[in-house]
């Protein structure tokens, strides 16, 4: 399973080359070009049938929450910082790679029988938190992760019944969306497909990329936000698993193109296929620097929900990532420049 592979693969924001290695190998016989640009997102063409004379581009990032070293204890203990937005009552004990080697570490804690009642109740700073690689002096330690070095959860990809979870799905999922795109028959238009670097520190790749592309619309491909476990106030669930994609309408970075919402929900109505909502103003994607590029593109993002996102381990329903699957690929078989135009 290609999101297996994505999901295990290692590409904290900047380090992304393992997760562009998956990437590469699944997609190499289904493209007619690829390249790697100076960032390193990995930006690949399927021609189309030439009925469209169309550029459209998918987007989906590869990279991943995670930490950086920037110091060394004198005791063998690493300080690190968070690469992206990570919470950190999630921190405390987890289980990490670190470094080019990817050894095995854990974030160290205090045992419960050691802590005050105080420190009890009080989430430990990410300041105040170690890493344990199990080195015995400074020396050992930058000679084993030099600064600068990231860190990345150590989860192994899981199958629980109809779910499966791992770490990253954020966007993993997008990821392995886009390689089933890129894996099916033509499309009438050339089909762009950016694998993006770098989104989770202010969705750097894709402005690249998308000024390069010059794309004529663009869809961002994601894993989002599922909030939809008991709480003691019932809200709205941001997305819920097994209701389908998510479509968005509008989130912190963007307003969708609303042609391409009526395509999605039409298409989605049309044919049967499970959709929802993600609830308007919430989180940020791609599509943020893409749909401001050069004269502006045409934008819609497409999520597969996703529980825990941003911790060591994610939990997604892989009838809504199948789902997520045809909704794109019958969409874009639909699509036309007659699809954009403005009512």
């Amino acid at each position: 399973m290609i999101l297996k592979e994505l999901s295990e693969a290692i590409g904290v924001s900047g380090d992304e080359g393992a997760v562009r290695a998956v990437v590469l190998d699944a997609i190499r016989e289904h493209v007619d070009e690829i390249d790697v640009d100076a960032l390193g997102n990995l930006i690949a063409l399927k021609r189309g049938t030439g009925r469209q004379r169309m550029r459209v581009m998918l987007d989906a990032h590869m990279d991943e929450v995670g930490l950086m070293v920037i110091d060394h204890d004198s005791d063998g203990f690493l300080r690190v910082r968070t690469v992206g937005g990570i919470d950190p009552r999630l921190l405390p004990a987890a289980n990490l790679r670190v470094g080019p080697d990817r050894l095995p570490g854990v974030i160290g804690i205090k045992p419960i029988h050691l802590l005050r009642e105080e420190e009890g109740e009080k989430v430990t700073t990410i300041e105040d938190l170690v890493v344990d690689i199990g080195a015995s002096s400074k020396d050992e330690a930058k000679k084993l992760a030099p600064l600068g070095s990231y860190a990345a959860f150590a989860t192994p990809f899981r199958e629980l019944g109809p779910t499966v979870t791992g770490k990253a799905f954020d966007d993993r999922a997008g990821c392995a969306v886009l390689v089933e795109m890129l894996r099916g028959d033509r499309f009438r238009f050339d089909l762009h497909a950016a694998f993006t670097v770098q989104e989770e520190v202010g969705l750097r790749g894709a402005q690249v990329a998308a000024y390069r592309i010059q794309p004529d619309c663009a869809f961002a491909l994601e894993g989002t936000i599922a909030d939809d476990i008991p709480k003691e106030k019932e809200s709205s669930p941001t997305t819920a698993l097994g209701r389908g994609p998510a479509i968005t309408v509008m989130d912190r970075s963007f307003v969708a193109n609303r042609q391409l919402v009526r395509l999605l929900t039409s298409t989605a109505e049309e044919l049967g296929i499970p959709y929802q909502f993600k609830q308007p103003g919430v989180g940020g994607t791609d599509a943020g620097a893409i749909h401001t590029t050069r004269e502006g593109v045409p934008s819609a993002t497409v999520s597969v929900p996703c529980r825990y996102i941003h911790s060591p381990v994610a939990l997604l329903d892989l009838d809504d990532f199948n789902h997520t699957v045809d909704l794109m690929r019958e969409s874009l078989s639909r699509l036309t420049r007659r699809t954009l135009k403005r009512d």
